[in-house]
């Protein structure tokens, strides 16, 4: 029986002892001084190539935000189509599109994220009602990471209206639980710059349910909230997002050393956090 996608995420954790997730987001106005001039294909095979190698040590996962790669057309979608082979399997590869349609467009998703780009896991929403999700719970070998709370100031103008369930946020996460326990591949999404919210969503979750965290770094979430509260008990299920503070450690010709110096750091900084949860 294939392992379902909520294990291979515990056993990639286990493995690696690491929670970081590298957010693979390239900005052209961000880019190292010494890529800006090159043209956009070799720019970007040359930068996300070069982070991918400064930071594969430290990551239990990268994250690819599609609207990132969709800024630079038809190249930028060729670059994000050759990026899981790159990344390999020993390491998770996230399509960060936060997706919602009718079922039958959700398989296209499915099956265009999964057997033709080669991600293990795509980030959805649930607006348009449980059903809709049904062709990612059906495929056990990969993933789905439900949006429940985001890292941006408006996450709160409707995430937090209130439900018999408590916020509509925590009703989702509830929702999650549900569906992760019957069939094993599905997870949350939970910002970093809402710190209360771990607390609440791993206590909802228990133990094996992933949660993934944005928000750290750039946008200024709270690292030590969320691995304290976020990890289950065995100090998994988490895996931190860090995007622009590691891509953009440096601008100048150091940029790949430093984007790999930042991994580094946010892992050992991670570790910390979780051996001071063990030994407590």
């Amino acid at each position: 029986m294939a392992q379902k996608f909520n294990q291979r995420v515990d056993r990639i954790l286990a493995a690696r002892d690491s929670l970081v997730c590298v957010g693979l987001d390239p900005d052209p106005v961000l880019m190292p001084k010494s890529l800006r001039r090159l043209q956009p294909k070799p720019q970007l095979d040359r930068f996300l190539g070069g982070i991918i190698q400064a930071t594969f040590p430290h990551a239990a996962a990268y994250k690819m935000q599609l609207g990132a790669y969709l800024h630079y057309g038809p190249v930028g979608m060729d670059v994000l189509a050759g990026l899981p082979k790159k990344i390999g399997p020993t390491r998770l590869r996230i399509l960060d599109a936060k997706v919602n349609d009718i079922p039958n467009v959700m398989r296209m998703y499915r099956d265009g994220a999964f057997a033709r780009f080669g991600f293990d896991a795509v980030t959805v929403t649930p607006w348009l009602g449980w059903e809709t999700l049904e062709p990612f719970v059906s495929d056990p070998a990969h993933g789905a990471f439900v949006l429940a709370h985001s890292s941006n100031p408006g996450a709160l103008d409707f995430q937090e209206i209130p439900t018999p369930r408590g916020p509509l946020w925590l009703a989702i996460v509830s929702e999650v639980r549900r569906l992760a326990h019957a069939h094993g591949n599905i997870g949350v999404v939970i910002g970093a710059t809402f710190s209360d919210a771990f607390r609440h969503a791993r206590a909802t979750l228990g133990n094996g349910i992933p949660i993934l965290v944005p928000g750290i770094g750039a946008q200024g979430g709270t690292l030590a909230t969320a691995v304290r509260e976020g990890v289950d008990a065995h100090g998994r299920a988490l895996l931190v997002n860090a995007s622009r503070s590691i891509l953009y450690a440096s601008a100048e010709a150091d940029w790949k050393r430093a984007a790999g110096a930042e991994a580094a750091r946010l892992k050992v900084q991670i570790n910390q956090l979780r051996a001071g949860l063990r030994t407590g």
